[in-house]
């Protein structure tokens, strides 16, 4: 069962133009990634942003939860997950955009760690395609089916410090050479120095990537 997180309506106020839904890491919450909203409601001033809980609970971890266990850092099982967890996303996603009545095309997924891997999972596959995907610190589940499963090409752009000592930069690099082998692109950014976070650098390009699509897709919308 999905555990609705935090929401933040549009700064402006009224009906939203665009949804920003956070999809957060392993062993955090929705709380966790909504605190993001506030350095881009200047950018998307009528954006609805949500940030919904996973629906499993971390054993030992009260307040945390995960989109699928991470026991083992084995591609193989994390694709599976991932596929497995795809579902209550979609699900949510389509509830979410019934509410405000909007299309898929105004709809942006963020993620970090987990949370990117899940934001690529559906991003990738649902057959209307959303505005964009944006991830830090995360990898690219399934890429070896992905040419075959891939239904839309949403602009992605990856971001991921240098210093990350939980998923190594190296994955940023192979999530693009999985997404060019599967016919579609990224752009990736290295943020020189971060962790496994997001800094400053981080946030600022997130923004504009996020005002690029959004603001295009209302433009062709109008």
């Amino acid at each position: 069962m999905f555990i609705d997180g935090p929401r933040q309506p549009p700064a402006r106020g009224g009906k939203p133009d665009s949804l920003v839904v956070f999809l957060h890491g392993y062993g955090s919450n929705g709380a966790d990634l909504m605190s993001l909203a506030p350095y881009w409601t200047k950018a998307l001033p009528g954006a609805q942003f949500l940030a919904p809980n996973a629906p499993e609970p971390v054993p030992g971890a009260p307040g945390g939860f995960q989109w699928f266990p991470l026991t083992q850092a084995d591609p193989r099982l994390m694709a599976q997950g991932a596929a497995r967890a795809a579902g209550v996303i979609d699900r949510f996603l389509d509830r979410e955009l019934a509410r405000y009545q909007l299309p898929a095309t105004r709809l942006a997924l963020v993620g970090f760690s987990q949370g990117t891997m899940m934001a690529l999972q559906v991003g990738l596959r649902r057959a209307e395609g959303l505005a964009g995907v944006l991830g830090y610190s995360g990898a690219l589940p399934g890429a070896e089916r992905l040419k075959e499963e891939m239904k839309a090409k949403p602009p992605v752009f990856l971001i991921h410090g240098s210093e990350d000592d939980l998923i190594p930069v190296g994955m940023v690099l192979a999530a693009a050479q999985g997404l060019a082998a599967a016919g579609h692109g990224a752009q990736w950014r290295i943020s020189y120095g971060v962790p496994h976070s997001i800094g400053p650098e981080g946030l600022e390009l997130g923004g504009v990537f996020l005002k690029t699509v959004l603001t295009a897709k209302l433009t062709a919308a109008s």
